[in-house]
Formats: C-alpha cells, sequence, structure tokens
C-alpha cells in the first residue's frame, strides 16, 4: 500500500469522517514503522501538537524518558501484532511537558491481501478518573488503617454464610484469635454453648437482613474460653443493586461498665433496704411505744385489783390469765423495740463461750430426738460486748427457727469465733466476735431473704410464729454496735451471723439498768407524775397512792413546772416522749429551777441523748409496782 493509501485513512481520520467527531479520545494512525501517520482533533488536544509537528515523527515521543528507554513503544506494537490488539494504561507525555495517565488501544492494520499497512491508535486521558481512584484508594487505606487501630471494639466484616472475612487489632485484643486463626471461621464460635444451641447467631444475622440491623448485649467467648459482657451491632452490607454481600460487626467488651452498672443496682439495693428498715424500725418503735403505754395501765390496774380484791377462786385465776397475757404483750413489746434499736440494754462483756454452754441444756430439750445439736467454741473466744439476757433469747430464737426450717430433722451448729475485721472487711481496733447459728434445712430463696428481719414476716404459717425471732436478734446486735448477716439458698441450709463488738470494759460506757431492786423507806412523800398519756398517768397515780405516797399529776411538761413553782415536792416521775417539751428536757427545767429534787425517768426508749443517767434515776416501761417503788427508794439514796 502507498502513501496515497494512508492518506485515505487520514482523511478518514482527520477531515470530515465519523471518527473525526470522537472529540473525546486521541485517534491517529501510525506506520508500520511506528511514524505518526494521520492526527484527529482529539489527538492535538491531548498531546498540544499540531498534525504537522507530529506526522512523520516516531510514536516514541509521546511515551516517557523511562518507557522509551525500556522500549515500551515497540514492545506495544509487536503485542499487538502478535496478539491482534494491544490495550494498556501508563504515562504519556504532552508536547509543553506534563504528563497525563492514558488508556490506549493499537490494532495493526492490514490490506485485503494481509500486508501490514500500520496500527490504529486510540488514546483517552484518564487523568481524572485515576486520581480519583487514587484519592479513593488512600481513604480506604486511611479507613484500614484506622479501623485496625482501633482497639477498644472488634471490627470485623462476615459473608452471607457467617464466615468471618477480615479481622482488626480490637477483635484481636478482644477476643484473643489472630487473624489466620479465625479468617473463613464462622462467627458463631464467638457464642456461648446454651446461645449456639438456641440459635442465637443465626437469628442474629437473620434480624440484621431483614430490618436492617441487629443490636444486643450478651455474653461472647472468647479464645481461652472466658467470657466477657459485649455490646454487639450488625448491619448488612449490600451492593448497588441491592444484593447481600456481606455483615459489618462491631462488639465492645462492656464487662466493666455491667460489673459497675451491677455494683451501682446492688448499693441503690442497700440503701433502699436500709431506708425500709430504718422507715419499719421507726414505725415500729412508735408503735411498741404506744403498746407500752396502754400495758402500763393494763399491767399496772391488774396488780392493783389483784391486791385490793379478797382471794376468790373464781376471780384469782382470771387475774392471773390477764397478767400472763399482758406479760406475754409485754414480750412482744421488747422485740419490737429491740428492732427499732429503742430497747434499753444492759452491755456489759459477755463470755459468749459460756453463755451458749449454759444454753445447750435448754435448746437440745427444745429440739427433740431427730436434730442433732453441735457447737464449736474455741477456748480462747474474747468477750462480746452485749446484753447478755437479750442476747441468750436471740440465740435461743435463732435455734428454734432452724429447727422450725427443718421438719423431717438435721443438724444445728452453734459456733463462734473472734474476727478481725467487721462484716464490711473493714478494720476495727477492738475486733469482733461473729456468732453464727447454721442449719441444714430448706433454705430461703432471694425474695424471702430478702424480707427476713421484717418485723411480723414469718414463713411457719398462720398462728405458728410471730415473725420477730430475726427482727429481734437484728435490732439487738445493730444496738449493740454490730451486725446481723443471713446466707441461705433453697436446699443448702441457712446461716444467721450475729456480730458483736470485742467488749473492752466491763460494761459499756452509758449504759443505763434497769431498776431491779432497792430497800423502800416506807417514808410518804409528796410525788408529781408526769405523763401526756391520760390511762399511764392514772394507773402510775394509783401505783403510787398504794404504795401510801401523795400523788399531784400533770399532762405536760408546762403544767408540772407550774404546780413545782405552787406545791411543795419530794419527788418527780415523769414520761419520756412528750410533746413540746420532753422529759428529758424537763429534767434539766427542774435542775436549774429546783436543784436537788430527784426525778425519775420512766420510759421504753433506749436511744436516749447522753447524760440521762446523771440527770435522772431510769425506770423502763413496763413496770410493776415493786419495780416503781425500788426507784423510788434509790432516787432517795441518790439525793441522801
Amino acid at each position: 500500500m502507498d502513501r496515497q493509501d494512508l492518506g485515505v485513512i487520514g482523511g478518514g481520520v482527520g477531515g470530515g469522517g465519523q471518527l473525526k467527531d470522537i472529540a473525546a479520545c486521541a485517534i491517529f494512525m501510525l506506520d508500520p514503522e511506528g511514524k505518526v501517520a494521520t492526527w484527529n482533533a482529539g489527538a492535538r488536544r491531548f498531546g498540544g501538537y499540531e498534525a504537522s509537528e507530529v506526522i512523520g515523527q516516531s510514536h516514541a515521543r509521546f511515551f516517557t524518558p523511562e518507557d522509551q528507554a525500556a522500549g515500551v513503544p515497540a514492545a506495544a506494537r509487536r503485542a499487538a501484532l502478535a496478539e491482534g490488539r494491544y490495550e494498556g494504561e501508563g504515562w504519556r507525555v504532552r508536547k509543553d511537558g506534563s504528563r497525563y495517565w492514558a488508556h490506549a488501544v493499537i490494532e495493526p492494520v492490514h490490506t485485503p491481501s494481509g500486508t501490514l499497512i500500520g496500527f490504529a491508535i486510540v488514546t483517552r486521558d484518564l487523568s481524572q478518573r485515576r486520581a480519583a481512584a487514587e484519592t479513593l484508594r488512600r481513604t480506604e487505606e486511611q479507613f484500614r488503617l484506622l479501623v485496625q487501630g482501633v482497639t477498644d471494639y472488634a471490627i470485623y466484616m462476615i459473608d452471607p454464610a457467617g464466615r468471618v472475612t477480615n479481622w482488626n487489632a480490637g477483635a484481636e485484643r478482644i477476643k484473643g484469635y489472630r487473624a489466620e486463626e479465625i479468617i473463613g471461621d464462622n462467627f458463631s464460635r464467638f457464642y456461648t454453648a446454651e446461645d449456639r444451641a438456641a440459635g442465637a447467631p443465626e437469628v442474629a444475622l437473620r434480624t440484621a437482613r431483614c430490618e436492617g440491623r441487629f443490636e444486643k448485649e450478651g455474653w461472647r467467648v472468647r479464645k481461652d474460653g472466658t467470657r466477657f459482657w459485649a455490646h454487639v451491632v450488625i448491619d448488612p452490607i449490600r451492593d448497588d443493586d441491592g444484593e447481600l454481600i456481606g455483615f459489618a460487626k462491631i462488639t465492645q467488651d462492656i464487662t466493666e461498665r455491667k460489673d459497675a452498672q451491677e455494683a451501682l443496682e446492688q448499693t441503690r439495693l442497700a440503701l433502699f433496704q436500709s431506708q425500709k428498715l430504718d422507715a419499719i424500725g421507726q414505725l415500729t418503735g412508735g408503735v411498741a411505744h404506744d403498746f407500752n403505754n396502754l400495758l402500763m395501765a393494763i399491767i399496772g390496774s391488774l396488780e392493783l385489783a389483784r391486791k385490793r380484791l379478797p382471794d376468790d377462786p373464781r376471780i384469782t385465776p382470771l387475774l392471773d390469765n390477764a397478767m400472763l397475757g399482758a406479760e406475754r404483750g409485754a414480750a412482744l413489746t421488747q422485740r419490737m423495740l429491740a428492732f427499732a434499736r429503742k430497747q434499753a440494754l444492759e452491755l456489759r462483756a459477755v463470755d459468749v463461750g459460756a453463755l451458749v454452754i449454759g444454753l445447750t441444756g435448754l435448746i437440745e430439750r427444745s429440739l427433740g430426738p431427730s436434730y442433732r445439736f453441735e457447737t464449736h467454741l474455741p477456748r480462747d473466744l474474747p468477750p462480746a460486748l452485749a446484753d447478755a439476757n437479750q442476747l441468750e433469747t436471740a440465740i435461743v430464737n435463732l435455734a428454734l427457727n432452724a429447727r422450725d426450717a427443718m421438719p423431717e430433722g438435721g443438724v444445728i451448729v452453734i459456733e463462734a469465733r473472734r474476727e478481725a475485721a467487721g462484716p464490711d472487711r473493714a478494720a476495727s481496733p477492738g475486733g469482733f466476735v461473729r456468732i453464727q447459728v447454721k442449719d441444714t434445712g430448706e433454705g430461703m430463696d432471694e425474695a424471702t431473704l430478702a424480707r427476713a428481719t421484717e418485723p411480723f414476716f414469718t414463713t411457719k404459717g398462720i398462728g405458728k410464729g410471730t415473725g420477730l425471732g430475726l427482727s429481734m436478734a437484728h435490732g439487738i446486735a445493730e444496738q449493740s454496735g454490730g451486725r446481723l448477716i443471713i446466707h441461705s439458698r433453697p436446699g443448702e441450709g441457712t446461716i444467721v451471723e450475729i456480730w458483736l463488738p470485742q467488749a473492752r470494759e466491763d460494761k459499756a460506757p452509758g449504759a443505763v439498768s434497769k431498776v431491779a431492786s432497792a430497800d423502800p423507806t416506807g417514808q410518804p412523800l409528796t410525788v408529781l407524775a408526769v405523763d401526756d398519756d391520760s390511762l399511764v398517768l392514772i394507773n402510775a397515780a394509783f401505783m403510787l397512792e398504794d404504795l401510801g405516797h401523795r400523788v399531784l399529776t400533770a399532762i405536760s411538761a408546762s403544767e408540772a413546772l407550774g404546780i413545782l413553782d405552787r406545791e411543795s415536792v419530794d419527788l418527780v416521775v415523769t414520761d419520756f416522749a412528750m410533746p413540746k417539751v420532753n422529759g428529758l428536757q424537763l429534767v434539766e427545767k427542774i435542775a436549774q429551777k429546783h436543784p436537788g429534787l430527784p426525778v425519775i425517768l420512766a420510759t421504753g426508749f433506749a436511744e436516749l441523748p447522753a447524760g440521762v443517767s446523771a440527770a435522772a434515776i431510769r425506770l423502763s416501761k413496763p413496770y410493776l409496782q415493786s419495780d416503781l417503788a425500788a426507784a423510788i427508794s434509790l432516787a432517795q439514796f441518790s439525793v441522801r
């Protein structure tokens, strides 16, 4: 083929033919030696050369010096001849020396007889696309580095079948697997055996696929078999056509946060229980105080009636029975006050070992042959600070509770030991004595355990228990400066612990004993009785008159002070809990205005301000006439 034939092709490319309209591409012809034979407008725009500047010039001039030195232009033509087509991308050089990224297609052109007449080249400028692709590549690389750099979250992909396809550093840190150990395995291996059996992994993927997201917290398993509490998010990944191609999964280890929340919840519940018990204690104490006043009127009236009535076999047993009922009511009030920490306790150093040994016979007789009773008491057990009588009652009640929890029989163990730290594990200079009453009975569930120390709560059935045994023990322990703790599970028995502070003195400072006995003088006195409860006031007045004293009465502290200004009085007997001005305040006013006048303070409360014992003789309610007489004798003796 001669140059005229090339000119015809060139005319088609450069002048008015179809190829001329393809301005988006550089289209030109080379002769068999690789020299430019034609040049279109697109080629002029891409390369910056006019046709007259390049026609007849070597095709290699459009390549970079590096490619020229490597023989890339000739290699491309040879490849086109050998394969019938060459296609590739690379840098090209414009007339001004700038470079652009080109996509080139080279095809050999032959005559019908098969003679090579040249090469047709189509080149497109892909610089912008390449720049965008490079930007995307850098962005993806930065994102990959970012994901790999995150160590607080396990971030990885899974395919539609649930197999792990990639793995970041956070996943390795949290779950313990290296990438080569886990990629290709199903993500269900991170679930517990229970969750796998329940189909939890499949539910997670199904939810993410159908609802567009799955989010949940639960236990997950590390490589070493340990568990952690995880917050999991799974999102589906779809292609441009909406087809599911996999899932993105993010897992965070929130075990510490869960533990902190649980600890906070336990603290909140403990505070709630403390507030609840405090409210119940206040209510119980108030009820017990009012009940004490009623018992004062009942017991006093019964005692006086029995003295004044003739010994009639038809009446005396009734009075005795009524007195026994009243005394049982008084015992019930003492238990209520013990729970409310408002009962007067005589705190002394108590040999717990000797006390328990002394109770052994009583407890064994109460248990019966179906029960085995054991004690474990070290010889070097230090004394505890407690009220011995109340502690005896508490231990006996706990032993009987243990018996009732084992209807078919069992073992009851009472043991004691010294503890350097208290039940909250806080160190104490004096230490504690811990008394445990254990049984092998039914145990208690959490709901029952939470209410065990509530007054009047019992599981023994109607008429079989007052529900005050544990609450009384709780009150005694708290009032003594210790704690009551219960450990129990259904089917595993119960352990009740009474923690008492170790005694450092023979008797606790400020403890006030109930007046038990003293020799009455028999000398008539003018006594002012003060109480805001008319029933109690009348009862006290009758008792005093029956002892031979002249009695004046007042229903308030202000009325009592007015009487003292007008009358000559030898002794004042006053209640403590009165409105506006209480009994202790009345004692202080009497000491200021009438120094030396003896005062007896009658109360059922234990939590009184400091200095009560120094200001007045204390008489615990409810009291008998003999207790009142003994207190009067002691008050006269203290004045002398």
